[in-house]
């Protein structure tokens, strides 16, 4: 246990509740609770971002946590000894997970400056030669593998951009609609490949204590086969398939041949310090919990930013360029998020929604797994699966321990059944995840219909099969790979 965990297990300690909480103040926070989880749905509606809504309930929590005596002030006790008069929320705030996704951010932003990512886009385009399947395939690719070291959203956005110019290159706007949708579905398979892929897997893989690597080996076998099956599914529901005459491949040989893949590489010098960094930070992030000297105590956060601090040094004298593009938002509705989360167990709201998990957790574990992923992949379809993440790993944390008597937390597959139902959930309509929106945004960009119900209609199949294929690979492989 690295001594920030210490930390909030001080802090818990500290700020624990010390009496019995009257049930109507239970109800009260749950009803704040579902208030807070409506908004995020709506959020478009509300016109307001993530970070002022739950910024906003953050401070309703706290207000009335404080009238009702939920919350004891006072020195937080450090392990060493030492006494921190700290504001009450800033120990429930999770700060391994900010600087994570801080850190990574900012990496990868400065190395995208290099051009690595799109060059490596754009040799893979001439190396299908234009063939529609072949470049649905590397661009499916791609877009997992791009998904699971970036983050979804910048993953879209590069391969949803390079797919519009390729296809418009390649006089195949016919196929756009279909490659830009199946491009959208595989962000979200591709984010459960590494345990930094998506914000949902930190949270709980944090939790249930599951490290970098292991993560990867359980993750993998199933994101191949869940690509598979969408690269697969999307030929077919689409019509993508290879050219028909040689007349047609000629011409498409002839097109893609005017690609210039260096035309994105302002620096050969910075491009191959980027490839070099990349290639590192990933190396550091696999072996954390093996760095010597007491190294791993510092934990993934540390990496990230002492990453991001060494390849913002090419860019020192103009860091603020890199600082305006990191997503603010999204770190500020963390911050919230957790001191929500920190309010609704001190309500005994997480007990409350525990002792329902709880009865699901006590069902033969084959129905309470597929039972687990299904609803979790419903509810994240239709609400931010951040919260709701961090929701589930508060749960599981308190049950598991009872229901299972797991020797190792991490053993569990009910943590799967959180991960992969937060991600895949994303894929049954367009508002289920960042990445699916942006799609959607790219598509409308391109005058192409697709309306909110087509964007269901269509991408349902493939949701229902990748969750069936999770549910199947938990049950199957879940007990030999755990």
């Amino acid at each position: 246990m690295n001594s920030t965990s210490l930390f909030l297990l001080a802090a818990d300690a500290e700020h624990g509740p010390e009496h019995e909480v009257a049930t109507w103040v239970t109800v009260l926070f749950a009803a704040i609770l579902v208030a807070m989880v409506a908004a995020l749905a709506f959020e478009e509606k509300i016109h307001a971002k993530k970070s002022i809504i739950v910024g906003f309930f953050a401070g309703v929590c706290l207000i009335t946590a404080t009238l009702l005596h939920l919350l004891t002030f006072g020195e937080v006790h450090l392990p060493n000894g030492h006494e921190m008069d700290l504001p009450i929320y800033v120990p429930a705030i999770e700060w391994g997970v900010i600087t994570i996704i801080l850190g990574a951010s900012l990496f990868v932003e400065v190395t995208s400056r290099s051009g690595v990512f799109t060059w490596l886009a754009i040799k893979l385009t001439k190396k299908s030669s234009g063939n529609p399947w072949m470049l649905l395939i590397y661009y499916g690719l791609l877009t997992v593998i791009f998904s699971a070291v970036l983050n979804n959203v910048t993953a879209m956005i590069i391969i949803g951009s390079l797919t519009t110019v390729s296809l418009k290159k390649l006089e195949r706007e016919d196929l756009l609609l279909g490659f830009l949708l199946v491009e959208g579905l595989l962000t979200n398979v591709g984010g459960l490949l590494t345990l930094i892929s998506s914000v949902p897997n930190i949270i709980v893989g944090k939790t249930a204590g599951i490290s970098f690597v292991k993560f990867f080996i359980v993750a993998a076998p199933y994101v191949v086969l869940a690509t598979l099956a969408t690269l697969v599914m999307g030929k077919v529901i689409f019509k993508i398939s290879g050219y028909k005459t040689e007349e047609e491949s000629n011409k498409a040989k002839e097109l893609v041949a005017g690609f210039d893949e260096n035309e994105s590489i302002p620096s050969a010098k910075f491009f191959w310090m980027s490839v070099a960094a990349l290639v590192a930070f990933i190396a550091c992030l696999s072996a954390q919990s093996a760095l010597p000297f007491g190294l791993d105590q510092l934990g993934m956060g540390f990496i990230a930013l002492m990453f991001a601090g060494i390849m913002l040094l090419a860019y020192k004298h103009e860091v603020d360029k890199f600082y305006s593009v990191v997503d603010w938002d999204l770190l500020a509705f963390f911050a919230g998020l957790f001191v929500v989360i920190n309010t609704m167990e001190h309500a005994q709201v997480l007990e409350m929604i525990g002792s329902g998990i709880g009865a699901m957790l006590e069902l033969p574990q084959s129905a309470a797994s597929s039972l687990l992923l299904a609803s979790s992949a419903v509810a994240s379809s239709v609400t931010d699966n951040i919260p709701l993440a961090a929701m589930l790993a508060k749960i599981l944390e308190t049950n598991l321990s009872v229901v299972n008597a797991q020797p190792e937390m991490s053993a569990s597959p009910f943590w799967w059944c959180v991960i992969f139902g937060a991600n895949l959930g994303g894929n049954i309509t367009p508002i289920g995840s960042a990445s699916t929106v942006v799609a959607m945004t790219i598509i409308h960009k391109q005058k192409l219909n697709l309306s909110f119900m087509g964007f269901v209609k269509a991408a349902v199949p493939f949701a229902a099969v990748q969750i069936v294929l999770a549910i199947i690979y938990v049950l199957v492989a879940g007990p030999i790979l755990l």
